[in-house]
């Protein structure tokens, strides 16, 4: 514990200039006595820590030091490749598969057959099903103008329909809820604003260069676009028959289902009303109907009629008969 306590205290001072030695005693609950021994041992380990004193003072390491890789463990090892796997998955290109093979590299050949295994047992792949080539050339020209801080133009459709030319500052790509959006300045609102990458189209990387405007990414600023959204959530009520019991399982977990009589199911959760959650709640199928409330249950059924009419007739018998 105190070798896993010396190293953390040597990583947090990389990450920060000075901290207190009272801090660090809190962070780790043991006396100050015992930090300004931990310190002592880190020094006669030839990390050079230095002691700064007055009002701004504390314990810092010396301008300038970095840690051998040396310290990392095969357990970091393998969390990092499998970090970098799921990176791979998304994101893709050259630079990830040399800095995996990298990695993959410092492993003895004693040690190869467990690490594959460990960098095998959890796999994230956030790559979608199908052609991806359109979003990975959109991704691509995003990294590209990330990278060298230049603006990107290109034309945006937002949800109601309007299309608009944009000239923007990227200065983060976000995958949220399996989409990907640009955290960006935009040049013509003059506001950071998120765009969803599948509304873009043509994107530009224009020669004008940017300096990065200063974020704070304590709180996650796109969450902010849904905060009025999740204040107005609201529980609604769905039933699913037998035959659609798995997808309640698969969205809402088996804890999650009461059961009714003659086989009915039925799940109470909470979403914000939206565009998005009318479309969750028709792609459930036939099987699943709206038990409550009353004016979202209209609305899916106006919705289902509008779309039945799309083919040639409004089957108001068979919407019936495919009911609960």
């Amino acid at each position: 514990m105190k070798i896993d306590r010396l190293l953390s205290i040597v990583i947090l001072l990389l990450k920060r200039n000075r901290i207190q030695a009272k801090e660090l005693a809190d962070l780790y609950e043991v006396s100050i006595r015992t930090i300004y021994r931990d310190i002592e041992a880190i020094s006669l380990a030839g990390i050079p820590v230095v002691t700064y004193q007055g009002a701004n003072g504390g314990i810092g390491l010396m301008d300038g030091y970095r840690l051998d890789r040396s310290v990392l463990t095969d357990g970091d090892v393998k969390d990092i490749v499998m970090g970098l796997q799921s990176l791979s998955s998304s994101l893709g290109g050259p630079n990830v598969t040399r800095l995996l093979d990298k990695f993959e590299s410092i492993i003895p050949d004693s040690g190869k057959a467990k690490f594959t295994v460990n960098t095998t047992q959890f796999i994230v792949d956030h790559s979608g099903w199908g052609n991806q080539s359109a979003q990975e050339s959109k991704l691509l020209k995003v990294k590209e103008a990330l990278s060298q801080s230049r603006t990107i133009a290109f034309t945006y459709r937002n949800a109601q329909g309007a299309v608009t030319a944009r000239k923007v500052e990227p200065h983060t790509l976000v995958l949220k809820g399996q989409q990907w959006f640009v955290y960006a300045y935009c040049l013509d609102k003059e506001q950071f604003r998120l765009f969803k990458l599948s509304r873009m189209s043509d994107p530009v990387v224009m020669e004008t260069a940017f300096t990065r405007r200063d974020l704070s990414y304590e709180v996650l600023p796109w969450n902010e676009e849904r905060l009025a959204a999740v204040r107005a959530v609201q529980p609604f009520t769905l039933q699913f028959n037998h035959k659609s019991r798995h997808l309640a399982e698969d969205w809402f977990g088996v804890e999650a289902l009461t059961e009714q009589e003659e086989g009915a199911y039925t799940v109470s959760v909470p979403f914000p009303e939206d565009a998005w959650m009318y479309g969750f709640i028709l792609s459930l199928g036939p099987d699943v109907i709206v038990k409550e409330p009353a004016h979202l249950r209209e609305k899916i059924r106006d919705m289902a009629l509008r779309i039945a009419s799309n083919y040639g007739e409004t089957p108001t018998e068979n919407l019936e008969k495919h009911s609960i």
